[in-house]
């Protein structure tokens, strides 16, 4: 992977766990660096980063140590979203809601404009890019 591209990313996934920017920040940053789509996994603890030439980048994932809830709630992952979007919810704060709400983790399709999470079992939501 390009040094430049990479140190960008590694930047942006440590100014987001630390809550000093916001998803849209984020994926300004990634799209600036060819980033099409990002994995995180809050059970592996890992977040992976795609760019369309096949080139991957996976780096350890901040997690709270709160456990992740059995029951997938798709409106409780929907508030947290929508708090994210009001600039009321940082990242730290996000991750620990998601969790409590069940989500095990999400795939954000930076070119597709939408972001998938999923529960234990399989469950989603698909919650697109606000215009």
């Amino acid at each position: 992977m390009n040094p430049n591209i990479e140190a960008i990313i590694r930047h942006t996934a440590e100014a987001s766990n630390a809550g000093r920017i916001h998803f849209g920040e984020v994926v300004a940053a990634l799209v600036g660096v060819g980033v099409e789509s990002y994995a995180v996994d809050y059970r592996g603890r890992r977040i992976t980063y795609y760019l369309p030439d096949g080139t991957t980048l996976t780096l350890e994932q901040h997690a709270p140590d709160a456990p992740i809830a059995a029951t997938f709630d798709a409106e409780a992952v929907r508030a947290a979203i929508r708090g994210a979007q009001r600039g009321e919810v940082m990242y730290p704060a996000f991750k620990r809601l998601t969790q409590a709400a069940g989500c095990v983790g999400y795939t954000v399709w930076i070119a597709g404009r939408h972001v998938t999470y999923q529960g234990r079992r399989g469950e989603t939501h698909v919650e697109r890019f606000p215009d």
